[in-house]
């Protein structure tokens, strides 16, 4: 459905006298993206950005509070407060019949608006009607099944598609990985800034190590060209970028798999070598799946939750999986128990008795 501009979020708007939750202080702003007045959507990318948060996590908040306001009748948040909330909350579950994870994700969005950009606090928003959280098993393909998928793919994206599979590798850890992350000597990949932004190690198969070390050896003309052209450096975290902006041109912080061409940064405008976008990937995996005419429905994280599953059908621990997995309670990672004790399992059907 296509709704208006709306002038809220074309134009800056400050509360005149805002109340503010844990401070005294004025509320300040991140400089605009653009020249001139920045709209109101724009002073919640600068917020996210100034906390640092992930790229998708800022255009995620950005959508959210773009529909909290359009379904309020435009009106600006600071004209807004909890029974608004509430009603944009409940709305999401019983109308739209969004799951629990993405009516907590507009809650997180909403409550950071107002904390960052409005400084207020909205209030409590316990009355509204959450969404129901259903259990659901993640699909799981066999050893055979997945060996099916992997002979359909080859080159780079076969590459990472053996690497999501072999180290439990979620898809954006896998695109992101940087050469220096990569220890052919102890067989280990460090993951950096993983769910939770937090670093762990995983496995590096031993039947890829040739094929990989031959990958990044074969990006050392492409690394080599970069320099020549003056390029600058690849992205770096955020405390690094400021504290030795030099890193990215260095060579254990290039991308083991860099995209083919420079582009844009959407954030810094900066045009520099970024990482293969994860569609790709996400189509090659899909494409992969049809070719070997598979019965069950899978995608990338398909293969990271056949990794675990496999892992503890082979004897594993399961607090050693939840290492690999990075998971910050073991109980997430119990449900992969729940997917090797298949129904019936040890029990005769009634039926096979007569």
């Amino acid at each position: 459905m296509h709704h208006p501009t709306l002038a809220i979020l074309n134009r800056k708007r400050v509360c005149t006298k805002p109340q503010f939750a844990h401070s005294d202080a004025p509320p300040t702003y991140a400089p605009p993206l653009k020249g001139g007045d920045p709209s109101f959507l724009d002073q919640v990318a600068n917020a996210c950005r100034l906390m640092h948060l992930a790229y998708r996590t800022e255009q995620s908040y950005v959508a959210w509070v773009k529909r909290f306001i359009l379904f309020n009748n435009q009106r600006h948040p600071c004209e807004m407060g909890a029974a608004e909330v509430r009603a944009f909350l409940t709305h999401l579950a019983v109308n739209r019949r969004v799951a629990a994870s993405t009516q907590n994700q507009a809650l997180n969005a909403i409550f950071f608006m107002y904390r960052e950009v409005v400084r207020r606090d909205p209030g409590e928003f316990g009355e509204f009607v959450p969404a129901k959280r259903l259990k659901r098993l993640p699909t799981v393909l066999n050893r055979g099944e997945v060996q099916r998928v992997l002979a359909q793919m080859s080159g780079t994206y076969g590459l990472m598609a053996r690497l999501l599979y072999g180290g439990g590798m979620r898809l954006m850890e896998c695109v992101r990985l940087r050469i220096k992350d990569v220890d052919f000597q102890a067989g280990t990949i460090t993951i950096r800034s993983g769910n939770g932004d937090k670093d762990r190690l995983t496995i590096l198969p031993e039947s890829l190590c040739q094929q990989l070390h031959d990958h990044i050896d074969r990006l050392h003309s492409l690394y080599a060209m970069d320099r020549e052209e003056n390029l600058p450096g690849v992205e770096l975290p955020h405390a690094l970028a400021v504290k030795s902006p030099g890193d990215g041109l260095s060579w254990p912080w290039q991308w083991v798999f860099p995209a083919r061409a420079a582009s844009r940064d959407p954030r810094s405008g900066i045009v520099r070598r970024h990482h293969l976008l994860e569609d790709g990937l996400q189509r090659r995996v899909k494409k992969a799946v049809q070719l070997a005419k598979l019965s069950k429905p899978a995608s990338c994280h398909t293969l990271r939750h056949s990794f675990a599953t496999h892992l503890l059908e082979s004897g594993t621990d399961i607090r050693k999986l939840q290492e690999l997995l990075g998971h910050s309670d073991v109980s997430t990672t119990q449900i992969y128990k729940h997917i090797m004790a298949k129904p019936g399992l040890g029990v005769r059907s009634p039926l096979d008795m007569a």
